[in-house]
């Protein structure tokens, strides 16, 4: 670890603050002093002029849960200034876990399919010798070194299958179970867990709602309890605003429950694409009456449209567009599987069907001009038109059309879905209100859908130099001095004197959103690799987390100083 002399560059604190020109000196893993023309002691000097020097950027929510077990560079976080992870999101977390392999298994599989992270490499790679949080702290500080630190919840669907087995999917919890649940969360929050997420959102493969779908009152009622007890922890519920839009009940089930209790809540959330228009109104009122009351309430939201491409490798785009005939070629075992089901005339007399009657209207299998033939694996094409215009040709329909485009292109091919409308107005509102939560990138998961790392430029990209709708101070905050308060992250997040030396250096006119592209090093645990998507460094000039330096402006530098983190509330 070498001390820093960051010079020359505008600092922006990360509270929102005008920026201001000083220098940074880092003695170890802390900031020990912030002024103008501070004088060198023999540390290395790093060059700022023109750069804008800012604390390190938060990803508020990832999946890297498993996958930090054999990707732990976080690629591609270090090129764009990221200095924590939050993990353990959407009621998904690895700990703690079940003594019955089958119910491990089955925590593996809720992972594989819902941020479609293989399971092969997830069984193979991650060491599973825990049963509680608190061991699995001990594991993942010993085993794992990663480029970033993280920070991570406890998933309530771990918890229910660790305490009930497989009967998590099938009824309530009874009391000695919930007591159960609250003891395992205790030892989580005890140890440094940031709290509990949970899921009243999601449906599986075969259109069974997720465990905590069916916890029941006294359930959420005894976890709440545990977080109320200790200061500083927060509770995530993910609801559904994308496909049954039943968010705005369950956010006031959740409300209701926390009444009278001292817990933050985060909440997903007011809506930001212009289909959801729905219940856009009904969300927002939520949000605003939460404000007024004084209940700690913050809205989770993201500033890009969630879904770029879709795969029949590993998908959960159809079923979560409620057409579970397509989603039948996902769970084909092998290509060969898969083909036979794309040529069978019957399967494609269903697929016609789901198609045009199941699947959601908002989805874009209702419009197959959004339905992007960009990425062919074999060269083959056509390339550059939409699925819509390829069934033209075909005089086919529009299912039938993609099923011969994958045929004939391989499998390894994806369709690149058009962006949802987003709603501009409200997005740029979220981002500039005080009690929201953004920077939502789903980094680490999905990754043959999406790149999730690097959405965080579109915050100067877009927001700042196109369309000037915020401030580099303000996008700068959305994404460290903000989220450093709401998760209770005191010792960071803040570029001042005393906090962790997370900082990261980077030139407005140098960074860029770079194109997604494909990289084979995802290990397919039989001793294989298969691909996933990732981007070029932004680049930034400098990252560093706890004083070391994992971005030097041009690549990762190989150093992997990240910590497992918890709640440090702030004292001054």
């Amino acid at each position: 670890m070498a001390d820093l002399l960051i010079r020359g560059g505008t600092v922006v604190d990360g509270t929102g603050a005008a920026g201001f020109r000083a220098d940074v000196r880092v003695q170890g893993d802390t900031i020990s002093e912030v002024g103008p023309n501070l004088q060198p002691r023999g540390e290395r000097i790093v060059d700022a002029d023109g750069c804008y020097v800012t604390p390190g950027f938060i990803e508020a929510h990832t999946h890297y849960d498993g996958t930090m077990w054999w990707q732990p560079d976080l690629d591609p976080l270090p090129g764009y200034g990221v200095t924590t992870t939050i993990m353990g999101n959407c009621g998904f977390s690895v700990a703690p876990v079940s003594s019955d392999p089958e119910a491990r298994r089955e925590m593996v599989k809720i992972f594989s399919f819902f941020e479609d992270i293989p399971s092969g490499p997830f069984e193979k790679e991650v060491a599973w010798d825990w049963k509680t949080w608190s061991e699995y702290k001990q594991s993942l500080t010993s085993k794992v070194q990663a480029s970033a630190n993280v920070a991570t919840f406890v998933g309530h669907i771990a918890l229910r299958l660790t305490v009930m087995g497989m009967a998590a999917w099938e009824r309530a919890a009874t009391p000695q179970e919930i007591a159960s649940m609250a003891t395992h969360l205790e030892d989580a929050v005890s140890s440094g867990a940031l709290g509990l997420s949970s899921n009243l959102h999601d449906h599986d493969g075969n259109d069974r709602p997720v465990p905590t779908m069916l916890a029941d009152d006294a359930e959420f009622s005894a976890l709440i309890a545990v977080l109320a007890r200790h200061p500083g922890t927060l509770m995530q519920v993910i609801v559904d605003t994308f496909m049954r839009k039943t968010g705005p009940a369950a956010t006031e089930r959740i409300a209701r429950l926390c009444e009278g209790h001292a817990v933050r809540v985060q909440w997903a959330g007011v809506p930001t694409l212009e289909f959801q228009k729905d219940i856009q109104g009904p969300m927002l009122e939520q949000h605003e009456r939460f404000k007024r009351n004084g209940r700690d309430f913050w809205t989770a939201f993201t500033h890009v449209s969630p879904t770029y491409t879709l795969s029949v490798n590993r998908s959960l785009f159809f079923a979560q567009t409620n057409d579970y005939v397509w989603h039948e070629v996902v769970l084909a075992p092998t290509e060969a599987d898969k083909l036979a089901l794309l040529r069978d005339p019957a399967w494609r007399a269903r697929a016609r069907h789901s198609w045009d009657h199941d699947a959601w209207r908002h989805s874009q299998l209702a419009h197959p001009e959004q339905l992007l033939l960009l990425n062919s694996d074999n060269g083959v094409g056509p390339v550059n038109l939409s699925v819509a215009a390829y069934a033209e040709q075909l005089g086919v329909h529009a299912s039938d059309a993609m099923a011969e485009w994958l045929i004939n292109n391989g499998l390894q091919s994806t369709v690149h879905l058009a962006p949802f409308a987003m709603d501009e107005e409200m997005v740029v509102r979220l981002l500039k209100d005080p009690y929201t939560v953004g920077n939502v990138s789903d980094a680490g998961a999905h990754g043959q859908m999406l790149c999730g790392g690097g959405e965080n430029m579109l915050l100067f990209t877009h927001y700042v130099q196109k369309t000037g709708a915020l401030t580099v101070e303000e996008a700068v905050h959305v994404q460290t001095g903000k989220l450093a308060k709401h998760f209770n992250l005191g010792d960071r997040g803040v570029l001042k004197v005393g906090k962790r030396a997370d900082i990261t250096v980077f030139h407005l006119d140098e960074i860029r959103h770079r194109e997604m592209k494909k990289v084979f090093d995802v290990p397919d645990g039989d001793g294989g690799h298969i691909w996933r998507w990732t981007r070029d460094p932004a680049p930034v000039r400098l990252t560093l987390v706890n004083g070391i330096p994992t971005f030097d402006g041009a690549k990762f530098t190989g150093a992997f100083p990240g910590q497992l983190i918890g709640p440090v509330l702030e004292t001054a």
